[in-house]
């Protein structure tokens, strides 16, 4: 089935800038390693010419960029970016049609409602999206703005079992490192300013805490897309607005942050990565993951890529934090 990954080049050089890195130092330019071959003082040069594409001013077809790519079967949240070659389709909401390929499930439809990310340039459309059986289908969704007005398809799959807890799940007892475990802020995270209060307690312990926790899986300085950063930045505001209600932890995707220093192949994925299931997810390389938890340790909530305080307040609460 196709895949549209968030992080798919889009149209006309829009969003510039998504799969770059939060933080991380540029790769170096790479050195020829074989001299040219000598051109002769007499050769005529011959010249090669490239044919660029033109934009058609004319066309103002939507663009669909899929940022929720593991699915359940079940109500689950579903985010997706629109664009068209001139700018990211901004519409408060749009009506979204939900279609199995097979026929197995009835049609349905949903609104999806349009969520800023932080800085104001960017932004997602989500909606609880019902898949009642394993299998293929097509979201279409239909844009009527005074900006644009269209449709696009957007084939997603519900699996029938996630490589990563599902909500409902229990979650994993991971046992994270810690600011208790005698290490610095350093060895923890690749934020630039981290809130220590996210790295004052363990997975595990706050699993057998008796409290919901809001756990978020990022590499704010290595992430492929400008997300992650964010994300975790969310998360501690979240914090500081509800300090009682939760146990906040960061999980950084890296083991070693302190030692990586802008070269990824000194990197060693975090234990969690792996007892989460985001190592087993195909194509899957660094992209954050939020989970909300209640205070029995079943998952209520799952955030695949950036989810914002509004989204997390809300799912907090209904997790039973207050």
């Amino acid at each position: 089935m196709l895949r549209l990954g968030i992080f798919a080049l889009m149209a006309a050089g829009l969003l510039t800038g998504l799969a770059v890195g939060c933080g991380g130092d540029a790769p170096a330019a790479a050195t020829p390693t074989t001299a040219a071959p000598a051109v002769s003082p007499t050769a005529t040069p011959t010249r090669q010419v490239v044919q660029i594409a033109t934009p058609d001013p004319a066309d103002d077809s939507i663009t669909a960029h899929l940022a929720t790519t593991v699915l359940d079967t079940g109500t689950q949240r579903v985010a997706f970016l629109l664009s068209t070659q001139k700018a990211l389709v901004k519409a408060p909401s749009v009506e979204v049609s939900v279609v199995h390929a097979d026929g197995v499930a009835p049609p349905a439809q949903v609104t999806a409602q349009f969520n800023e990310w932080p800085y104001g340039v960017r932004g997602a459309y989500t909606a609880a999206v019902d898949f009642p059986a394993p299998g293929d289908y097509v979201l279409t969704a239909m844009v009527d703005d005074a900006a644009v007005m269209g449709e696009v398809d957007i084939p997603v799959t519900a699996r029938a079992e996630s490589p990563v807890p599902s909500v409902g799940a229990a979650a994993p007892a991971s046992v994270t490192k810690t600011l208790g475990d005698g290490l610095e802020l350093s060895q923890l995270t690749t934020a630039y300013k981290p809130d220590p209060e996210l790295y004052g307690i363990s997975i595990a312990d706050a699993i057998a805490a008796d409290r919901p926790a809001v756990i978020v899986f990022a590499t704010p300085a290595f992430c492929t897309s400008p997300t992650c950063g964010p994300q975790v930045d969310t998360v501690a505001e979240l914090r500081a607005l509800h300090p009682d209600a939760a146990s906040y932890i960061h999980v950084e995707l890296y083991d070693n942050p302190d030692e990586i220093q802008g070269d990824l192949t000194r990197a060693r994925l975090a234990p969690a990565a792996a007892e989460w299931g985001f190592t087993q997810i195909e194509h899957w390389t660094n992209e954050s993951w939020v989970f909300v938890l209640d205070a029995g340790g079943i998952i209520r909530h799952r955030f695949e890529g950036f989810a914002t305080r509004g989204e997390l307040a809300a799912a907090l609460g209904d997790a039973g934090g207050s």
